[in-house]
């Protein structure tokens, strides 16, 4: 009896997940996804890598970083392809980081006319930013934003 590969080229996975060759082989750099090599040290991936792909593309549509969707994928039992069940909790786990993002563009759209995009952040009429000067008690000159800053 003949035993049959159930495994794909990087080729193949790449057309059917529409993505480059180049980024499954960062996937596979930074942990996300993962191959075996055949005797011609060619990289072969399980169908099931697709699922994974799948999902690691959904959540950056909604704004995920990588890093973030390495996390949530690493608490998955041996690194499996993720169920529907497991997308189910993956998306609750996102939900509050998105949330937070949603209120934080929220706030910056309609805050958006006061701004005069200096990058000075420590005027003390920067209704985005720095309310009240709140960055100019602490901090001497720009201030790179992040969300951080917030509780300053």
């Amino acid at each position: 009896m003949m035993k049959t590969d159930n495994s794909w080229g990087v080729g193949k996975i790449a057309e059917r997940a529409g993505v480059k060759i180049s980024t499954l082989h960062y996937y596979e750099q930074q942990g996300l996804i993962s191959s075996v090599r055949n005797s011609g040290n060619q990289r072969r991936y399980k169908k099931e890598v697709l699922r994974r792909i799948g999902v690691i593309k959904a959540a950056q549509q909604l704004g995920i970083s990588l890093k973030e969707i390495k996390q949530a994928l690493d608490l998955l039992p041996n690194k499996r392809t993720p169920t529907q069940e497991d997308w189910k909790k993956l998306s609750k786990q996102w939900k509050k980081s998105l949330d937070g993002r949603i209120t934080a563009m929220t706030k910056l759209r309609d805050s958006l006319d006061g701004c005069i995009g200096c990058g000075c952040l420590s005027m003390k009429n920067c209704p985005i930013y720095n309310p009240e000067d709140k960055l100019g008690k602490n901090k001497k000159g720009a201030v790179i934003l992040s969300s951080s800053n917030d509780n300053e």
